[in-house]
């Protein structure tokens, strides 16, 4: 059986509609601040594609008028599940913008958790566009995925062992700074621009580090701005499976 669910956010960007546009509906700019691998064929009937861990979702696009709404949908499964996009872009006074984002479809027999799931989630990616847009402007980022099983720990110890290897104190708080030299990786130094239940994220001179955890997993949803980022996803995906091993 599946349940029909709508999610919409809006919030004001500290950019142009062209630099917004420019995010939200380009492969490049994706990158930069969403999840996973993009492509986008900019025009209606194109293909959005998504790639995480191996694992790519595709949709269509069903509505690209430049410089003001993109939508996409997913193709509909024997389930009847499918998702939709849709993304509105005004430009404001002041050289801001404001960006209305429409999260729609029908979910599965597990709809709740996966409703849940998806709520808790759009404020944080939204949050991510605006530390992208402030801190990383006219720069694209390079995506990084990594993700390793918590080896049967609970979700609070598996956080501990994150903030432990980075100099972080818990709890995790907005505004915490960490100096800390992972193995095999570049020291990092960094302040925390968000924290929850499930996921902390750090904005250094470079880059905006994400690692969540839940279900008794660990995964890392990095965006990457610094030069010499050949190799960086396979060494935090090492660094990340040698904690919880």
């Amino acid at each position: 059986m599946t349940h029909p669910f709508e999610i919409e956010l809006e919030t004001t960007l500290p950019a142009s509609p062209e630099q917004v546009w420019e995010a939200i509906a380009t492969g490049p700019g994706l990158d930069s601040w969403f999840m996973g691998r993009n492509e986008l064929d900019p025009r209606e009937g194109g293909t959005a594609g998504m790639e995480i861990g191996g694992h790519r979702t595709e949709a269509v696009v069903t509505a690209h008028e430049p410089g003001k709404r993109l939508a996409t949908r997913t193709a509909t499964a024997e389930d009847g599940r499918f998702m939709a996009f849709e993304y509105l872009v005004e430009g404001r006074d002041g050289g801001s913008t404001v960006l209305r984002v429409v999260h729609s479809g029908l979910l599965g027999d597990d709809w709740q958790d996966e409703y849940d799931a998806l709520r808790r989630g759009w404020p944080f990616h939204l949050h991510t566009l605006r530390e992208y847009l402030t801190h990383f402007p006219g720069r694209t980022g390079t995506p990084v995925f990594a993700a390793a099983p918590g080896g049967g720990r609970p979700d609070p110890e598996v956080r501990s062992l994150l903030a432990d290897a980075l100099s972080l104190p818990l709890p995790v708080t907005v505004g915490a700074r960490t100096h800390a030299e992972p193995a095999g990786l570049p020291a990092l130094d960094g302040e925390v621009v968000w924290a929850d239940d499930e996921r902390f994220e750090l904005r250094t001179a470079d880059g905006l580090l994400t690692f969540h955890h839940g279900a008794g997993t660990a995964l890392m949803f990095h965006h990457l701005f610094g030069p010499g980022t050949d190799g960086a996803e396979a060494a935090w995906q090492r660094w990340l499976a040698g904690l919880l091993a």
